[in-house]
């Protein structure tokens, strides 16, 4: 609605001026800046409500007054989109000519069909957009699943939006962490594969970082096997390496198997192992510059007290590096590899100190364009029993969740006897577990902590994915109908000006203003901005289609005029789906 809201304000605007002359009041007196439009309280009281406070001081009048006289002038102007403004006390409020705007945005929609939404705002803008993320010591879990979906649907809404943008995975592959599995694997392994054990390869792996921590807890002194593991590794001891070469092919085997069933993709996958020696140069260069201190054991360290943070260590006293260290010449790599306006990591709130040290650090070293590095910190995901962790094995898997979660699909589907309609149950259910899936983790703002419900989330009722599903299937199968019964209408002809129920005028101004709340969304970096938008405009329709039939109507006309409306709902409907992973099905 922002195009028409904008319209009527520059008309307003215009009135104003005009006014003013007439006065001998000069522009600059006059406060448009301040001329906001606002939602009246009361549909009756018009669409758009314009408050004339700021203009009582340069006018030397109240606001009624004014609002008064420009009612009075804005009944004059003849403009396609206005129907009517009247005075209410110091307000304008304008209505719009519903019919006019209708046809307007159900054209927009035909048009352009799933490509609705689509917006100029970023245009020309590149931006790198990491996420995901993950260790090569363990599967991905529930809370890599919120990062996965919020990274891949930030990058959608900001292609949606125009900017140029490079979706980039970093594979932790080399660190302590991971040697911890590679000594497990050496200690209880016995040369067997997950071949050999019937398992999925990133599973296998993060078995023996559960049983290093179960080792860890009976004997605390191998953590100087795993530190010295990691000084071999970095010196290139050949054993050591070729284990990890072959415990890391296994481990990101297994997570891309999981990328493809959760539909992930990237453009570009940066490792660790490539990017921690420049990052080690780096530092080293900035010791010799003196941005940098060295200790009496030999470690490197940065000093942030100017910045109202501590001391930092950059590089150990074995020389060996940190994750810091890493992301240092990760950073600097891709900004050679790609030189973007905007780089913005998506990780984990639990890191916020970590990313404010980085910035400042990479800043320090003299890049520029460490200014326009963003963390997108979002809450962590918890169990209704509590937080989840890695080490121990009580984490929720990412596969077994996601099986989880098409049983649930699965009995669903039957207990509501639909497995004739929706033919093929396995694939229908896939679509509906993903779509639970990514509407669960994204439909909260995403520095909030959520509490994930697997049952909750699958539910075809309320605030979920299956609900839009079904939504957008009954939708379908309404259009289908109307495909098979058309001849019945051939006499009737679309006309806006039946477009008279509430729900309908609710519905037309909300996909009006996707386009703007794709944009924010992008903004913000948020795409709970989205799934509110999906949930409302189903919610809208389904109240609507309760009350108003659309087929069996023997007016022709206002079945032509509300098949139009639904055929602007779909495609619409459509292209949220899309921004927030949501697979799209004609049946359920």
């Amino acid at each position: 609605m922002e195009q028409y809201r904008q319209e009527c304000r520059n008309i307003i605007i215009n009135i104003i001026t005009d006014m003013a002359k007439e006065k001998g009041i000069s522009e600059k007196e006059l406060s448009f800046d301040q001329l906001a439009a606002e939602n009246p309280p009361k549909p009756e009281y018009g669409d758009i409500a314009f408050p004339l406070f700021p203009f009582a001081k340069s006018f030397k009048d109240a606001p009624p007054k004014i609002a008064a006289a420009v009612a009075g002038k804005l009944a004059e102007v003849k403009n396609p989109l206005i129907e009517k403004a009247q005075a209410a006390g110091p307000y304008i409020n304008v209505t719009l000519l519903r019919a006019a705007i209708c046809t307007s945005v159900i054209e927009s929609v035909e048009k352009e069909q799933e490509r609705y939404g689509t917006n100029n705002h970023l245009r020309g803008t590149k931006i790198m957009l990491e996420f995901s993320c993950p260790n090569t010591n363990k599967p991905l879990h529930l809370g890599h699943l919120r990062n996965d979906s919020l990274g891949e649907s930030v990058g959608k809404i900001l292609k949606k939006s125009g900017a140029e943008v490079l979706k980039v995975d970093l594979i932790n592959d080399r660190g302590i962490h991971i040697c911890k599995s590679m000594l497990a694997y050496q200690k209880f392994g016995n040369n067997t594969t997950p071949e050999s054990e019937g398992m999925k390869s990133d599973h296998f792996v993060g078995n023996y970082y559960v049983k290093y921590a179960e080792w860890e807890k009976k004997e605390p002194e191998i953590i100087e096997q795993a530190r010295k593991m990691l000084i071999d590794w970095e010196s290139g001891d050949e054993q050591v390496r070729l284990l990890w070469k072959t415990m890391n092919k296994w481990a990101i085997d297994g997570v891309k198997q999981t990328y493809e069933a959760t539909g992930i993709e990237f453009d570009k996958y940066y490792f660790e192992s490539e990017t921690y020696e420049l990052g080690r140069d780096e530092v080293l260069k900035g010791l010799e510059k003196g941005v940098f201190f060295k200790k009496d054991d030999g470690s490197i360290w940065v000093d942030l007290k100017a910045y109202d943070l501590d001391e930092k260590v950059l590089l150990r006293s074995d020389g060996t590096s940190l994750y810091l260290t890493q992301d240092i010449g990760t950073a600097i790599s891709r900004s050679k590899d790609w030189p973007f306006e905007r780089m913005i990591y998506v990780v984990a709130s639990e890191q916020n100190y970590h990313f404010k040290v980085l910035f400042l650090v990479l800043g320090m070293l003299g890049y520029e364009w460490a200014k326009n590095c963003y963390h997108l910190s979002y809450g962590m995901v918890n169990l209704p029993e509590g937080k989840m962790k890695s080490r121990e094995g009580t984490v929720v898997d990412a596969d077994d969740l996601l099986a989880e979660l098409i049983d649930y699909a699965v009995k669903e589907i039957e207990s509501r006897e639909r497995d004739d309609d929706a033919q093929d149950i396995k694939t229908i259910s896939n679509a509906i577990a993903l779509g639970a899936l990514n509407y669960y983790l994204l439909s909260a703002s995403p520095h909030k902590d959520i509490i994930f419900d697997p049952e909750k989330s699958i539910s075809f009722n309320g605030d979920t994915g299956p609900y839009l599903q079904y939504t957008s299937a009954r939708i379908s199968s309404i259009l289908r109908k109307y495909e098979e019964r058309k001849d019945q209408y051939q006499n009737g002809k679309y006309d806006p000006s039946l477009l008279t129920v509430q729900e309908e005028w609710d519905i037309i101004k909300l996909i009006a203003g996707f386009p703007d709340l794709v944009a924010k969304a992008a903004d913000e970096y948020n795409p709970s901005l989205v799934t509110a938008f999906l949930f409302e405009l189903a919610k809208l329709f389904a109240k609507y289609y309760h009350d108003n039939p659309v087929l069996k109507n023997e007016d022709q006309n206002l079945v032509m005029t509300r098949i139009a409306l639904l055929k602007a709902i779909l495609p619409v409907l459509k292209s949220g789906f899309q921004l927030v992973g949501i697979p799209f099905l004609e049946r359920m």
